[in-house]
């Protein structure tokens, strides 16, 4: 049977904005977005080479009926959460945080020399809101590489391409992550499955889609393909490209969101923060 390549259906561009106790972050999608990126619910790019931006980090917060990947290109972040788990994420490693049904933790950047990451949130459907929260810390040297053709090469951080599966297990969007870079003016042709949201963010260089050979698309902008189609086909500028290929099965659920809470309800939302309110909210 012959492939059906998508459209790019939307292009975004990602826009500053504070969180946290102050860091000075680039979103690309987030509340205003929902349905388009079901089952992802926010990306941020939160890559600086001024620790002023960064330093003052994300100190205890919740969060509940979501998972948060944070993705640390270069630097370190600390991170400890209510579960137990402390550590530093460092360059080239992963954080896969299931909230599930409450948790709450602390994101520090440390050091001055600069930071490159980023963060994506992933909705948890309505059976698994509530489960028990868990924590997957990936190394770099876990993380496997794989080639994409004569021409490009990809780390698989959740999902399987070309025959490598990631490391990241379990989760309930059925993710793939990859860190992809193609060289310059070389064609990629990428499978993805049929119906589920699929997205490109660049990181670097620049890049045309489909059979469209312009070379329109550059740093810091998210590529969303429309949801109908087995095949991605892109194309690198002349200093090529370095980008993340995401993509999941949509729930199709009603969303609830309020700050770093996630539910189907108004009503669970409202349960949530007396639970906080009361010190009940971890189960």
């Amino acid at each position: 049977m012959a492939s059906t390549v998508r459209i790019l259906d939307q292009v975004f561009s990602v826009e500053e904005t504070l969180e946290g106790a102050g860091v000075r972050l680039h979103r690309g999608f987030g509340p205003a977005q929902v349905p388009r990126f079901d089952p992802f619910l926010l990306f941020d790019d939160f890559s600086s080479p001024q620790p002023a931006d960064y330093l003052a980090g994300f100190p205890w917060h919740p969060h509940r009926g979501i998972e948060t990947v944070t993705y640390v290109l270069d630097g370190d972040v600390r991170h400890r959460d209510s579960i137990g788990n402390e550590g530093v994420i460092a360059q080239g490693d992963i954080q896969w945080m299931t909230a599930g049904s409450g948790i709450i933790h602390g994101e520090m950047p440390e050091g001055m020399g600069g930071l490159q990451g980023f963060q994506l949130w992933v909705n948890l459907p309505r059976g698994q809101k509530m489960m028990t929260p868990r924590y997957q810390e990936v190394k770099r040297k876990t993380i496997p590489e794989v080639r994409l053709g004569e021409h490009a090469r990809g780390k698989v951080i959740a999902g399987k391409v070309a025959g490598v599966v990631g490391p990241v297990e379990d989760i309930m969007a059925s993710p793939l992550y990859v860190d992809i870079m193609l060289e310059p003016e070389k064609t990629l042709v990428l499978p993805v499955r049929d119906g589920d949201t699929v997205f490109l963010y660049i990181i670097d260089g620049a890049l045309g889609t489909g059979s469209d050979d312009a070379i329109r698309y550059g740093k810091g902008l998210i590529l969303l393909f429309d949801r109908g189609g087995d095949t991605v086909v892109i194309r690198a500028g002349g200093n090529g490209a370095r980008f993340l290929l995401v993509s999941g099965t949509p729930l199709g659920e009603q969303v609830a969101w309020r700050g770093p809470i996630v539910m189907n309800t108004e009503a669970e939302l409202h349960t949530a923060f007396r639970e906080l309110q009361e010190g009940t909210f971890i189960r």
